[in-house]
C-alpha cells in the first residue's frame, strides 16, 4: 500500500512565480512526497505525491492560471488498472 496515493501533476501560469517559494510553501503545508517544482517566473511545472490533491490545486490556483492538469490514482495503477 502506497503512503501517498495520488500523483498530481499541472502548469502554472502567471508572473513573478518563485520555484523556491513554492515548493517550500507545499512541502510545509501539503502531506506527500517526491515534489518536484521547476520552471521559472512565468511558468511552473508541478509534479506531487499526496492525498490531497485538492489542496495542491487549490494553492496554486492562488498564483496563476492552472492548466494540464493530472491527478492519477497510483493504488489503481499498482493494481493494473486505469488510474
Amino acid at each position: 500500500m502506497l503512503e501517498f496515493k495520488f500523483d498530481t501533476q499541472l502548469l502554472i501560469a502567471g508572473e513573478d512565480l518563485n520555484e523556491d517559494a513554492i515548493d517550500s510553501y507545499i512541502r510545509e503545508n501539503i502531506k506527500g512526497d517526491c515534489l518536484i517544482a521547476v520552471g521559472d517566473e512565468d511558468l511552473i511545472k508541478i509534479h506531487y505525491h499526496t492525498n490531497e490533491p485538492w489542496d495542491v490545486l487549490s494553492y496554486c490556483a492562488t498564483l496563476g492560471e492552472i492548466h494540464d492538469i493530472v491527478v492519477e490514482n497510483m493504488e489503481r495503477q499498482e493494481a493494473g488498472l486505469k488510474g
